[in-house]
């Protein structure tokens, strides 16, 4: 039997999934979605040759095996609360709200009591499966830098506390360092990354920021220390063409996790 989806949000990397599902790529069917958007739903499910039901939240957690949150930061405890109640699946897209730590302790304990699964994808870096090998020992050090166009961290709160010119840049400028706590809160868009490197860790990772003007991909690089060795690895991410602020194998990470659900065989931790 195809997995019954309920995909809440409708934007850069939600669209892609449906895509992908209404090829009929994975044994799945998308049944439903959400978004705050009513017109960009409409229009997404439109453009679908296998059109699944505009529907509200509990509409649609109600006729779904898997409820996948696409939306935003500010969505997820919502969607979370619906979904894991009635013990459906959860796949979370917007990590960086995990970071606030009541929530993710409230997501685990409604996991653990309803029986429902949570997914996190790895996103736009790589890398992950061999900082949680390395977790099971000892980490010394966890660094991420993000590196983006000006363009692609317009609008991010940092930026507008700050008053930073971003269009003003000539070159490689850092513009912010701290905690990946901090960071996911200061640019929401831009390095959920960095909240699920922290939560494969165990703590919060380093975050370094930099807008550089003579880029056209999102730049991660990652640095892992510890007793097993070290890991270094940089990805050069192509902007999803429907937002700049979002990496184009944040979309692809998804549609992967679907099809490893939906696999009898997973390779990878």
């Amino acid at each position: 039997m195809a997995l019954k989806i309920g995909l809440v949000g409708c934007g850069a990397i939600g669209s892609e999934m449906a895509k992908y599902i209404d090829r009929g790529e994975i044994s799945a069917e998308l049944v439903a979605v959400c978004d705050r958007n009513e017109e960009r739903a409409r229009a997404m499910i439109e453009s679908m040759q296998r059109r699944p039901r505009l529907a509200n939240l509990e509409e649609l957690v109600e006729i779904s095996d898997l409820v996948v949150e696409a939306a935003s930061q500010k969505a997820v405890p919502a969607v979370a609360r619906a979904a894991l109640a009635k013990g459906r699946d959860l796949m979370i897209m917007s990590v960086g709200a995990l970071m606030e730590k009541d929530l993710c302790k409230m997501i685990r304990s409604l996991a653990e009591e309803s029986g429902g699964r949570v997914f996190i994808p790895s996103g736009a870096v790589s890398g992950l499966d061999g900082l949680k090998s390395a977790s099971r020992g000892k980490i010394d050090r966890v660094t991420l830098t993000t590196t983006k166009h000006p363009r692609g961290l317009e609008g991010a709160p940092y930026i507008l506390e700050k008053g930073l010119d971003l269009q003003a840049l000539k070159k490689a400028t850092l513009i912010f360092q701290g905690p990946a706590s901090q960071a996911v809160l200061a640019f929401p868009a831009n390095v959920n990354v960095a909240a699920t490197l922290s939560l494969a860790y165990g703590s919060d990772v380093f975050v370094s920021v930099v807008a550089d003007p003579n880029i056209k991909v999102n730049m991660h690089e990652i640095v892992i220390e510890g007793d097993f060795g070290r890991i270094t690895t940089r990805v050069e991410n192509v902007p999803s063409p429907q937002n700049p602020r979002t990496s184009y194998l944040a979309a692809l990470s998804a549609i992967a996790t679907l099809r490893s659900i939906t696999d009898q065989v997973r390779i990878g931790t």
